[in-house]
């Protein structure tokens, strides 16, 4: 049987690598019905993915606003996006983090708060962490949703949306490394460990994390229905 494409919609490479690293077990190198892609592949790659004679740059997603009030909101009007453009099954994930003592403040909007989307990872740590120094109630939870968006077997459209969070603090001060793309992995403090984030082996972390939780839902979703 022909593979099929699932396409990995996210322009941040660090949560690339995150969700590749569990999704890569429906990858037709390991004994799987799929190939798992990236924007990058699509963009990079003389091959057809859409089945046609369409070739893709990453100028062709823009314009893509992530403007619903819910992770899951903007999960699936990520995956729509990119599904309608290319055709091809999508996964995408909206990501944040709730901070006790800045309610309202991050969330759906994390990236883009403080320093903004544009800033380097850290620039933007080093204003979370100022902004933070005063702070006695360092609670904080990460929260993941992550949509599959494609045709099922009947040509429907399906969108399916999985979550997941871990709850944990925000350390005083940066205890790790700063991961590309995912600068709060070096002060988040999952409940239950010694490490932050950034600290764990991307098995740890995947176990324990709100994406890897996610994710994780992801893989079985398409796992039961690629039967």
């Amino acid at each position: 049987m022909e593979p099929k494409y699932l396409l990995i919609a996210t322009t941040n490479q660090g949560k690339f690598k995150e969700i590749f690293e569990i999704l890569s077990a429906l990858d037709v190198s390991r004994g799987g019905n799929f190939r798992v892609i990236s924007l990058r592949d699509l963009c990079d790659s003389e091959e057809c993915f859409a089945g046609d004679e369409r070739r893709f740059a990453m100028s062709d997603f823009d314009g893509l606003e992530e403007d619903g009030e819910t992770f899951s909101e903007n999960a699936v009007k990520k995956a729509k996006f990119y599904y309608e453009k290319i055709g091809l099954l999508t996964v995408s994930e909206d990501s944040g983090i709730i901070v006790s003592a800045l309610t309202g403040e991050l969330g759906v909007k994390t990236r883009r708060w403080g320093e903004g989307e544009n800033a380097s990872d850290e620039a933007w740590i080093e204003f979370f962490m100022k902004r933070m120094s005063s702070e006695k109630d360092r609670s904080a939870k990460f929260v993941c949703s992550a949509c599959v968006c494609g045709e099922n077997d009947d040509g429907e459209e399906v969108c399916e949306v999985f979550d997941g969070e871990t709850f944990g603090k925000i350390t005083e001060k940066i205890e790790a490394p700063i991961l590309g793309g995912l600068p709060l992995s070096s002060c988040f403090l999952p409940e239950g460990r010694e490490k932050v984030y950034a600290a764990l082996s991307a098995d740890e972390k995947n176990a324990i994390s709100h994406r890897g939780k996610a994710i994780s839902k992801v893989l079985e979703f398409l796992k039961n229905t690629d039967k």
